[in-house]
């Protein structure tokens, strides 16, 4: 009898597989058409392609696990995705691999503001949370800018912070509880509507784990009450290094703003070709916002101002209303659209002390010239949590090359200064070969073993954080 041939046996693996998908799934939540898997062949770093296996959009809880059972039983790998937003390639596909998307999961379970948390499915959308609640005078407070379209599924797997995390913290702080899938399709439930659970702190393994430990379905977050008012104030510098100083020295004096976002020259002109704010035409931008009753305010950016004044700012403007409030945030908001009208870019996420903001970006600066290849930043100023944009173009041979090498060293020079590799984007594939910068052999096994407890197969987004050949030793045990 003739055998088949080796890509006979892929397309009847692969038939078998989506038959057995379809089976437990309505036929509108599988799909195998080369061309409609190719939506899902990359995520927001889109550098890199790979059309899936297939993709699957269950809507439920126990059908996220009836996928998983299959797929865990045919040693077939899972990329769990919620928007596709990622900046890291956190939600890349292999060719072997089944896209496993909850976008279709948004539902609203439950609403609990004496206790102050709402229940989601995760694939609703971050500002849509606050959407959910803000008629009753509450708000979620992580606030990614990607807010619109991202999913609460990513923001819990690269733990995403915004803006607003000076002051209300990252995802991790404002995460209760999680119902999560495992890769053989058992359910558990980590936390849930209160504030501390007993044990172990899973909820902090899983928060930030990238979809390596199982895929979260549903999540507890904790909801606030919105402040009684809130205003910003704009400021212009003569160089990137005399506004980072101005921001050390904010920290330095105690006060604590709700945010501190910084826009270089390139962003600046940028984001006022596209979006027209009415940004002075400067070396570099701040925008601090604080909140609170007006008195509060008021002396809060009093002390704030008295600072900025002693690094001679070029402008000085605070919103005397909502309207110039909106037109001081309008240009910080649309800055990454607004750069990739110009040019194919790299965002990169590195996080360094606000100690060292000055150095790091005249580091920067220097590494610029060096590499021949323009920077734009705006950034976190507040926490640290750098945003790079490094530019090329993607149709010059060799410019991505070098892109991705100018930004490893400066991934490099954020952990040299005490920082590490990421702030809220993951590691994705972008930075997996840079563990090694950040951890030794030790640090990196013990991670190595908590993946090996929740995945033993090594089926969870394969080919992410960890570097290829450790992945690969691990999987082939």
């Amino acid at each position: 009898m003739e055998m088949p041939k080796p890509n006979q046996m892929v397309l009847s693996a692969k038939a078998r597989i989506v038959a057995r998908l379809r089976d437990v799934l309505p036929a509108d939540s599988v799909i195998e058409d080369e061309a409609e898997t190719r939506a899902y062949e990359c995520d927001a770093l889109t550098a890199y392609r790979c059309p899936p296996l297939a993709a699957v959009l269950p809507r439920t809880t126990e059908e996220v696990a009836a996928v998983l059972r299959i797929c865990h039983e045919e040693g077939v790998p899972v990329v769990p995705r919620g928007s596709g937003t990622s900046l890291a390639g956190g939600a890349l596909p292999t060719a072997d691999a089944v896209i496993l998307g909850v976008a279709r999961m948004n539902a609203v379970l439950e609403t609990d503001y004496d206790n102050r948390f709402v229940h989601v499915q995760t694939g609703r959308t971050n500002l849509s949370v606050t959407g959910a609640v803000e008629a009753d005078g509450f708000f979620y407070a992580p606030d990614p800018s990607s807010q619109l379209a991202c999913a609460i599924a990513g923001n819990i797997a690269m733990n995403s912070g915004g803006a607003h995390c000076l002051k209300y913290g990252v995802t991790t702080n404002n995460l209760l509880g999680v119902t999560m899938v495992l890769m053989d399709g058992r359910v558990v439930q980590v936390g849930g509507p209160f504030m501390d659970a007993a044990g172990l702190d899973l909820l902090g393994v899983i928060c930030g784990s990238e979809g390596q430990l199982g895929v979260v379905t549903e999540a507890w977050l904790r909801i606030l009450p919105k402040p009684e008012g809130a205003r910003p104030v704009l400021m212009g510098f003569d160089s990137n290094e005399v506004a980072g100083a101005c921001v050390a020295d904010i920290i330095k004096a105690g006060v604590l703003p709700v945010a501190i976002e910084f826009m270089d020259r390139p962003c600046i002109e940028a984001t006022e070709a596209f979006a027209k704010a009415g940004y002075p035409m400067c070396e570099a931008l701040l925008i601090i916002e604080v909140e609170g009753s007006p008195a509060e305010i008021d002396e809060q950016l009093g002390v704030i101002k008295s600072i900025a004044l002693r690094h001679n700012p070029v402008e000085l403007r605070e919103a005397a209303d909502e309207d110039q409030a909106k037109r001081i945030w309008l240009g910080r908001k649309s800055a990454f659209g607004a750069m990739g009208q110009i040019n194919d870019y790299m965002c990169l996420d590195g996080t360094i002390p606000v100690s060292s903001l000055p150095y790091v970006l005249r580091r920067i600066g220097e590494m610029s010239r060096d590499f021949g290849l323009d920077v734009a930043n705006v950034f976190h100023a507040g926490d640290g949590n750098m945003h790079p944009l490094i530019l090329f173009d993607a149709n010059k041979p060799g410019d991505l090359e070098k892109c991705e090498a100018f930004g490893a060293e400066i991934l490099k020079l954020c952990v040299e200064v005490g920082g590490c590799l990421t702030g809220e984007h993951g590691v994705g594939i972008e930075k997996r070969d840079l563990m090694t910068v950040q951890f030794a052999p030790d640090d990196l096994e013990a991670q190595l073993r908590v993946k090996d407890v929740f995945d033993p197969k090594w089926l969870l987004n394969p080919a992410k954080v960890f570097p290829l050949h450790v992945t690969a030793s691990r999987r082939a045990a």
